[in-house]
Order: C-alpha cells, then structure tokens, then sequence
C-alpha cells in the first residue's frame, strides 16, 4: 500500500514561485510513476505534470509546460513539482498519485493512478 502525503501549499501572488511536496510510504516508490494533478472549485481534476519510475521521463500539460517542473528522490522518497511564473488560474488543490504504469500517454490520465494524496491548495493572487 502506498500512502501520499502533499505539502508546500499556501498563497502567493501572481509571478511568485512555490515548491509543492509529495512524502510517499512504502518501499516501491521508486517503482511507481508519480503525477501531479489539479482541481479548481467546479472544474474537472486535470493533469498537471508526471515523471515515470523507468528512466525518469517527465511529462507536462501544455498550460504549465514552461514554469512548473516535476523532479522526485527516490532517496527520500518524494516527488516534487516547482512552480514558477505563477497565474491566477493556477489556483487549485494539488493532488499527487501514484501508479505502476509507465507508458507516457497514459500518466495523463487520473483514472491510472490507484493511489493519492489527500491534497494542498494554492491560491495565487493577482
């Protein structure tokens, strides 16, 4: 069983950068892919950005491509996902999961990641 715990959440004006946090347990994360997801009040959870547990490939949504990054320590057992240039449509709760699924197409897709995090909201203001 894998467990997800997010952190690094908080308010921040727009431009401002932030590092979101994702403390995993158990000892197959550095099998698992990781992804980083979102969700606005009213609005589908959309994919945010993932990284896969083969070679470290890492995948991005077009709105974020460009100012977030996805990074992971298979040594402490955590993912990352820095923000920079932050916008007000940014804000979100944040969600990291995790999956054993590797192929890079199919990390974009919530319904492949059996395990997630309980969640941090960013709120970035203009």
């Amino acid at each position: 069983q894998v467990q997800l715990v997010e952190s690094g959440g908080g308010l921040v004006q727009a431009g401002g950068s932030l590092r979101l946090s994702c403390a995993a347990s158990g000892p197959t994360f550095s099998s698992r892919s990781m992804g980083w997801f979102r969700q606005a009040p009213g609005k589908e959870r959309e994919f945010v950005a993932a990284i896969s547990w083969t070679i470290g490939s890492t995948y991005y949504a077009d709105s974020v491509k460009g100012r977030f990054t996805i990074s992971r320590d298979n040594i402490k057992n955590t993912v990352y996902l820095q923000m920079g240039s932050l916008k007000p449509e940014d804000t979100a709760v944040y969600y990291c999961a995790a999956t054993a699924t590797t192929w890079g197409d199919l990390l974009k897709f919530k319904n492949n990641y059996p395990y997630w995090g309980q969640g941090t909201q960013v709120t970035v203001s203009s």
